[in-house]
């Protein structure tokens, strides 16, 4: 048995807070649309209750939620339906029980099938495929200013995908770290799945605690925690570096913007409704 979230909402407020879940890099949720006009979002975000609740509680708005045990067979139906991602003219994230037909079709279908970046990934039942919004736009971020031997930081890594990305794209070094103690063991077995074990490293220490800058931080994390977390931002981005963020919306967007000052927006990438934004020092 494993543990789902079950979020009651209204039909008006359903794609707002479908939004909020997926930025917590949920891989699947079932609409349950009931006979009283309501809706239930159920998802998962883990087996620890206690992440469950510290997760939820990041949110910029309260919801209201509750829990429910099924069928572990039952809640990864959803693989099922899973197909890889293409990102750009080069990364496809491919998890990893895709046929490989469907992997090979989707690199035949680039414009330059020679020159594709194949990234498999075991998202396990916590976190996202790299399919997000946040996470594409995020990963064309980092293929656009990515230099060979780049260290990259990835804050609120998850799955370790943009990290793990990074390094197949040339990266010498990505450090990912997440409050989510399940990203170690996950984030990990990525690195293994892609051999990039021995660059990939992964914590769930406080910020303060990682004494290396990068030449690329990414932090796909939601406004509050970008407010809160903005000066070891500002600290652990190299002096002539790039700090991208994603995951904000829009009403939040300035004051975000503010508390990273005085790095000042540079590059947008805009994917849907999301975006992410690149930060430079004047």
């Amino acid at each position: 048995m494993t543990l789902s979230v079950v979020v009651h909402t209204t039909p008006i407020e359903v794609e707002f807070v479908s939004d909020l879940l997926w930025s917590l890099g949920v891989v699947a949720i079932e609409e349950h649309w009931d006979p009283d006009g309501s809706v239930r979002l159920q998802t998962s975000l883990g087996d620890d209750i206690e992440v469950v609740t510290a997760a939820l509680a990041s949110l910029p708005v309260e919801l209201n939620w509750s829990t429910v045990t099924v069928n572990e067979e039952v809640a990864n139906t959803w693989r099922e339906f899973a197909r890889p991602t293409i990102i750009g003219e080069r990364i496809v994230i491919a998890p990893v029980w895709c046929h490989e037909r469907d992997i090979s079709e989707s690199v035949a279908s680039l414009s330059s099938p020679h020159l594709a970046v194949v990234i498999p990934i075991e998202p396990a039942s916590t976190f996202g495929m790299g399919d997000h919004p946040t996470t594409m736009s995020s990963l064309l971020m980092i293929e656009k200013y990515l230099q060979t031997d780049d260290v990259l930081i990835d804050v609120g890594c998850g799955s370790g995908v943009l990290g793990i990305g990074a390094l197949r794209l040339g990266a010498l070094r990505a450090i990912g770290m997440d409050i989510n103690p399940s990203c170690v063991a996950v984030s990990r077995e990525n690195a293994r799945l892609n051999q990039v074990t021995e660059q990939w490293t992964v914590t769930t220490d406080p910020l303060a605690t990682i004494d290396v800058q990068g030449d690329i931080v990414v932090a796909n994390i939601l406004a509050p925690a970008l407010i809160e977390l903005s000066a070891e931002l500002k600290r652990l981005t190299k002096p002539d570096g790039i700090l991208v963020i994603s995951g904000v919306l829009a009403e939040h967007y300035e004051h975000v913007a503010q508390a990273l000052e005085p790095l000042y927006e540079c590059d947008r990438i805009e994917y849907g409704e999301w975006a992410a934004v690149a930060f430079r020092s004047k």
